[in-house]
């Protein structure tokens, strides 16, 4: 795992605590949670103060998540938000943590100065025996303060404040007085620096959890669906329209069909998407070399032709249909039929523009485990399984491709394989939308059954998006000017304030930036500064 801890691509990035400071007060609030202290002198911690350093010293990896229920956090600095989720066992918690944070950032940023802000995710179950027990989990409610109780103490005091104003005998009550005062020299003026975290319940409907092997659990569809990963676990019993496992996979197809959940990744001959299947035929036979034991080492495109046709007769079903596919909708084929028992039938979806499509392409990527890229995007927990099990030289390839191809643009990667990103926003108590604008191109168990219409028009986001990208190629070609442009001070001069803002909008972004790189300054004075 070493060759993905050096790239970045596990454990990666990560909130590095190193300061004396930030090391005492983690300590504070580690003893608080759990009653437990790190000897540590410097380790990493992700979104929630999960450090797999501290784990590994305790010799528990959920210190911080008893018996994999109720997620409890450290918050040293907001830059927690930025960083991934290691320890949960909900596919929920790092996007209600990072909603957190952000709807608290001012608060946070104010009360982690001084002391580590602990809390927790609460749900009304406090351990998970069978997987009816999942079913009991409704909504999240996140209860936080710091170790010296500020926020519940700034509570009191408005209490307190409230009442002396709105009481005429209260100016008269020394206790009273007296009480505001102590408090007062804790939480600091709450007046002019309200200390109040947000309330706010997080709705736990369609996710995917750890427990039992992997669950993927629908609740929000119009068919209450459980899936599980694990073919041999009981499933009887529960408070679900419908449960079956992965092996199912025309149960899983009617599913996603039926509920506009996926789409097809290939809607016609188009040579940008054929260029993805592409990629996912190489993944394939990268996959088939390394079973023969070939060398990956150094291995480029044409190498990579020649190790396909060496052992073209010994491709997995994968392969073939893949080919299908791309030959369709790059070179004009016949159009493939692929049915739901065929091996390469997921391999060809992929979740269609919703809420939950960081969900449904997990559920994909568990389905197409030979296309390592996409399960390493969707699925890491299956990715660093799948990958103890490569032989070294497979090893090698996946890291350095992930490196070079992934890791360079993230987002970019992203969008060309799945679309535009969804929001991250966590959904309260309101249903999701499914649009019928995500309407997969089939009617029936086979997508493939009959061909898309190649002609279809482009959708009216997908045509604003286009005539964006054109200006802009165009204000670049406008903008391109000589070596020589400005000689002259004067043109010089005239140059740099053309560069200034004009409208408000800009005006605003740019203070914006600005107030970012002064917290950033007092963040490391924060983080330096001796107790």
């Amino acid at each position: 795992m070493m060759r993905l801890i050096k790239r970045g691509l596990m454990f990666g990035n990560l909130v590095e605590v190193s300061s004396p400071a930030l090391v005492a007060r983690y300590n504070r609030a580690l003893e608080h949670l759990t009653q437990k202290v790190t000897t540590l002198s410097e380790f990493h911690i992700d979104i929630c103060g999960y450090s797999p350093e501290i784990g590994d010293e305790l010799g528990d990896t959920l210190y911080l998540n008893p018996k994999g229920c109720n997620q409890q956090f450290i918050f040293l600095t907001t830059e927690q938000k930025a960083a991934p989720l290691l320890s949960s066992q909900f596919s929920t918690s790092h996007a209600i943590l990072k909603s957190y944070i952000e709807d608290n950032e001012e608060e946070l940023f104010a009360l982690t100065a001084r002391e580590a802000v602990a809390g927790e995710l609460l749900n009304s179950v406090f351990q998970i025996d069978t997987p009816s027990d999942l079913f009991q989990i409704n909504q999240i409610t996140v209860e936080a303060d710091t170790i010296g109780e500020h926020v519940a103490n700034a509570k009191v005091l408005q209490s307190q404040i409230d009442r002396f104003i709105g009481d005429e005998d209260a100016w008269w009550d020394d206790v009273l007085i007296s009480q505001m005062i102590e408090l007062g020299k804790q939480t600091g003026n709450i007046v002019r620096h309200p200390i109040q975290l947000s309330e706010r319940a997080y709705g736990q409907g369609n996710f995917y959890t750890r427990h039992f092997g992997g669950l993927y659990v629908f609740r929000d569809t119009d068919v209450s669906t459980l899936i599980a990963r694990d073919p041999k676990l009981d499933l009887s019993g529960l408070s679900v329209d419908q449960a079956f496992s992965l092996d199912d996979r025309r149960q899983v197809a009617r599913f996603l069909r039926d509920q506009n959940l996926a789409e097809l990744i290939v809607s016609g001959p188009n040579s940008s998407v054929a260029a993805i299947v592409k990629q996912k035929i190489e993944f394939i036979t990268i996959a088939t070399a390394a079973e023969h034991g070939e060398d990956l080492s150094g291995l480029h495109r044409q190498q990579l032709r020649s190790i396909g046709r060496k052992y073209a007769d010994q491709m997995p079903e994968e392969f073939h249909g893949l080919m299908k596919v791309w030959r369709w909708s790059s070179l004009g084929g016949e159009f493939p039929n692929l049915s739901a028992d065929h091996a390469a039938y997921f391999y060809a979806l992929r979740s269609s523009q919703h809420d939950d499509r960081d969900l449904v392409n997990m559920l994909l990527a568990d389905l197409s485990p030979l296309d390592f890229r996409q399960l390493f995007i969707c699925h890491k927990d299956a990715f660093y399984t799948r990958y103890q099990t490569y032989s070294d030289s497979k090893k090698d390839y996946v890291a350095q491709f992930l490196d070079d191809e992934y890791s360079v643009d993230k987002a970019g990667a992203r969008e060309a394989l799945f679309g535009d990103e969804p929001s991250t926003e966590p959904r309260g108590d309101a249903e999701p939308e499914y649009s019928s604008k995500a309407t997969p191109d089939y009617q029936s168990d086979n997508p493939w059954s009959e061909a898309p219409n190649p002609k279809s028009k482009k959708s009216p986001k997908s045509e604003k998006k286009s005539a964006r990208r054109e200006s802009a190629r165009r204000d670049r070609q406008s903008s391109k000017r000589p070596s020589n442009a400005h000689d002259t001070v004067d043109e010089f001069w005239n140059l740099e304030q053309s560069k200034r803002p004009k409208n408000a909008r800009d005006r605003s972004k740019y203070v914006r930036e600005k107030n970012k790189r002064d917290l950033d300054d007092i963040r490391w004075l924060r983080d330096n500064w001796r107790e």
